[in-house]
């Protein structure tokens, strides 16, 4: 079968089948031409709240998928390939962020949204790369956990200097492979692009930043932008897809290293897979894990929106 056959057969069969695809930013582009929803993972989570199909496909990694189903427990959650998981996902669990809160007593535990089900119970809040400063700016604590992200948690620190994060060393590889050297050489190569990162990355990716943000504030900077050329530092797909989005603007990758092996995982084929009902991997919680999951969400909506 063609790319457009596959991607023909998927429509079809997700209205015949009642499914909503979602497809998170670090998704190939022919993944996104067949999906209801492209985002970040908390925005595609509160899209599958909303949507009238009674079952959801993330393409994407499991903590995402374990979001939607925390947000939508009466629905059916799949994740399109069972094997697509986030490191960073898995640097701290549950067991070990109640010893860090044993050993900081009072502090709130602040947790990145890149983090799993299970950990989610024992926050207090969570938080996405777009909506962290103005969460914690907000928080009436002056002192608090962070994790898994120091990278991310760094950056927030110095956006927020008179509250105090306490950080594990923790972060997502992917962003973390990128250097100081690799944005010295690309600049070299183009000197008039902007440099466009994502907080993830070292901060001595980040100093050299002309715009720091996360995947969907990268892309509407780069599209509202006068500029002509821009050096994309996060995913590699951001790179094709701003090419599709802007074809009369240059994009150029900071690094071959930037490529998210486990995003790259999930093919139209598995896709197709899923809808057809021979594929995917459904998500099951236990009623607690939602229930105690879901406080640090609905905090974070009462905080940051």
């Amino acid at each position: 079968m063609t790319t457009r056959e596959l991607q023909d057969r998927i429509i079809e069969l997700k209205k015949e089948k009642d499914v909503c695809i979602l497809a998170h930013a670090y998704q190939s582009h022919d993944i996104w031409e067949v999906a209801d929803y492209i985002g970040d993972s908390y925005g595609l989570s509160v899209q599958a709240a909303k949507a009238p199909q009674k079952t959801i496909l993330m393409c994407g990694v499991r903590f995402m998928a374990e979001t939607c189903k925390i947000l939508s427990p009466g629905k059916r959650v799949l994740l399109a390939n069972a094997l697509a998981g986030c490191p960073m996902a898995m640097q701290i669990n549950r067991k070990q962020a109640l010893e860090m809160k044993k050993a900081h007593p009072g502090l709130p535990l602040v947790a990145y949204i890149n983090t799993t089900a299970s950990l989610k119970t024992v926050c207090d809040v969570v938080v996405t790369s777009s909506s962290a400063v103005r969460i914690i700016k907000s928080m009436p604590e002056n002192e608090m956990l962070f994790v898994p992200d120091c990278n991310l948690g760094g950056w927030i620190q110095e956006q927020i200097p008179e509250k105090k994060l306490h950080l594990m060393k923790g972060g997502c590889p992917t962003h973390m492979r990128m250097t100081a050297r690799d944005v010295k050489m690309i600049k070299a190569m183009h000197p008039h692009a902007l440099v466009l990162v994502h907080p993830e990355c070292l901060k001595e990716v980040v100093d050299l930043a002309d715009y720091v943000g996360s995947t969907t504030g990268i892309m509407k900077y780069a599209k509202e932008s006068d500029a002509k050329e821009f050096i994309i530092g996060t995913e590699a797909s951001i790179v094709q897809h701003l090419q599709f989005d802007c074809p009369d603007k240059n994009f150029y990758l900071l690094s071959k290293e930037c490529v998210c092996h486990n995003m790259k995982m999930t093919t139209l084929v598995d896709v197709l897979h899923a809808v057809e009902g021979t594929g995917g991997d459904e998500i099951s919680l236990p009623d607690d894990t939602i229930r105690d999951a879901r406080k640090c969400i609905d905090r974070m909506i009462e905080l940051g929106g």
